[in-house]
């Protein structure tokens, strides 16, 4: 990762009629559209709100003072953000390996083991909690976590009886505990640099913010489980003959993933062993064909096909077929594929965040609250609390908004000598947990998107469009997402926690 970026309060790169604020209007416009679909509609199709941000972007011209070009300039600059880029690669990567895994049979190994275990629907959503939020903390991506999680344990459970919109969130909470606590987590180094503290220390002193939030969620998983759990489904005779314990051995990729990045290796470098090491094991064990991990579905009759199909080791990977349908296909493919709508989405949005900061609209909300609003330490980590949370509501990836608000954060906590641990754990909380809450969030729609991918999967044929979850369903189960952020207003409010500049030195800062 680079110097992390950060904005300053300046002179507007963009003038916009009716002030500052007005800078934000792209983006509101793509949240009202996001709440009509997918909250008073139930409509959640990721392509639709990727029509929605261009649409408010489109809105936004038209209140630009001067030319057009700066604006479009700065939808480019935006675009390019590396912000952007690392979710798209952890969402690419994420989801070859949760599908190539899918097709080895891990969900059918976990179905066993639950069964043998005596793991009923009730008990799911808490244990599906506290293993998501492991994974998430030993890889450090909760965008990563949410898609392999929802795409290997979310049928699982549904099969077993499990409420599926609990599931849902006990995944997602899972990935805020990690986002929020793992070392090599983007918004913890992020939230760490920005505020001049070493990521060692930080991540020590939030432990007791964390584990308090996710003993609360862990609680109230074990009660919503019980409440809401269903029956087993039924399944044909076919899906039910294939649940054994042979598809566990993915276990074993797993821990390659977090092993690797624990032992600090690149999130890439990790989760590409891990898909070797999957892939490897499908073939080996022939829990999947060649041909289930990547095929060429080539016409029956074009050029070549027959004679490839023939050959050793091309023949595993050819399949001819109907004209009508060939294309690309296997875990590798659709793994990647779906959650093309959702890449161009994220570099949309955080292009629309660039153009409120370029046009001063994050200047003028923090102007606001830190001239009216933060006039004690109390109310300055009130303001931090709430502002980092209006922030994260507005800019749905999380480590964009962290550094669109992390300036403010150090230039408040400063006036007031809140020492460095504190604003980094003040500013990552809210990060971390509201990018997995609201229905237009990135790491939500992430999930989402894996989901999408079980549909007319291979493995999971029984897996239909009526069992998605909508994503403005499921923000009332985020539990853990939703304890952390009471944590830190409580905090805030009652000061626990609570250190001055003076009361520890911060070592030295380790720049990304």
């Amino acid at each position: 990762m680079s110097n992390v970026e950060t904005s300053s309060s300046t002179e507007p790169e963009l003038s916009f009629r009716g002030g500052r604020l007005v800078s934000a209007l792209p983006i509101a416009f793509f949240i009202a559209w996001a709440i009509v679909q997918s909250g008073l509609l139930g409509i959640g199709d990721t392509t639709g709100l990727v029509a929605g941000m261009l649409v408010g972007l489109i809105v936004g011209l038209f209140f630009v003072k001067g030319p057009w070009k700066t604006y479009a300039d700065v939808i480019f600059e935006g675009m390019t953000r590396r912000v952007a880029a690392t979710a798209i690669v952890a969402w690419l990567w994420a989801g070859m390996f949760a599908q190539t895994i899918q097709v080895g049979g891990f969900v059918d190994g976990l179905v066993w083991a639950s069964t043998a275990l005596n793991v009923g629907a009730a008990l799911f959503p808490a244990l599906t909690f506290l293993f998501a939020a492991l994974l998430a903390t030993g890889i450090g991506t909760g965008y990563g976590t949410a898609i392999a999680f929802t795409g290997l344990v979310f049928p699982a459970g549904i099969l077993l009886g499990a409420n599926p919109v609990l599931l849902f969130g006990a995944i997602l909470s899972g990935a805020v505990f990690g986002d929020n606590l793992a070392p090599v987590s983007d918004t913890t180094i992020v939230s760490a640099v920005t505020q001049n503290a070493d990521i060692g220390g930080v991540v020590a002193s939030r432990v007791k913010y964390a584990i308090v939030a996710a003993v609360l969620a862990f609680v109230a998983y074990l009660v919503a489980g019980a409440q809401l759990a269903g029956q087993p489904m039924e399944v044909g005779s076919d899906v039910a003959a294939g649940v054994g314990p042979l598809g566990l051995v993915h276990l074993l990729s797993i821990a390659v993933v977090i092993v690797t990045a624990v032992a600090g290796r690149h999130i890439i470098e990790a989760v590409s062993w891990g898909l070797v090491v999957s892939a490897v094991l499908n073939l080996v064990l022939g829990l999947a064909a060649p041909s289930d991990m990547i095929a060429f579905n080539a016409p029956e009759g074009a050029a070549l096909v027959s004679v490839l199909d023939s050959l050793p080791v091309f023949g595993a990977f050819v399949v001819p077929v109907d004209p009508a349908n060939a294309g690309v296909g296997g875990s590798l493919y659709t793994g990647a594929a779906g959650f093309f709508p959702l890449i161009v989405l994220t570099v949309l949005l955080v292009a629309s965040a660039e153009i409120m900061r370029a046009g001063g609209g994050f200047d003028a909300i923090q102007d606001f609250l830190v001239s009216t609003v933060a006039t004690t330490v109390r109310r300055a980590e009130m303001t931090m609390v709430l502002g980092t949370a209006l922030v994260n509501a507005t800019v749905t990836i999380n480590t964009a908004a962290e550094i669109a608000i992390a300036p403010y954060i150090r230039s408040l906590g400063e006036r007031f000598n809140i020492n460095g641990y504190r604003r980094a754990n003040i500013l990552d909380a809210n990060t971390s947990a509201l990018g997995y809450i609201f229905p237009w969030g990135g790491g939500l729609l992430a999930g989402y998107g894996a989901m999408q991918n079980l549909v007319g999967s291979q493995a999971t044929p029984w897996f239909t469009q009526s069992m998605m979850v909508n994503p403005a369903s499921v923000f009332p189960y985020v539990f853990h997402g939703w304890f952390l952020v009471a944590v830190f207003i409580v905090a805030a409010w009652t000061g626990f926690g609570r250190e001055y500049v003076p009361d520890r030195q911060s070592e030295e800062v380790s720049r990304v």
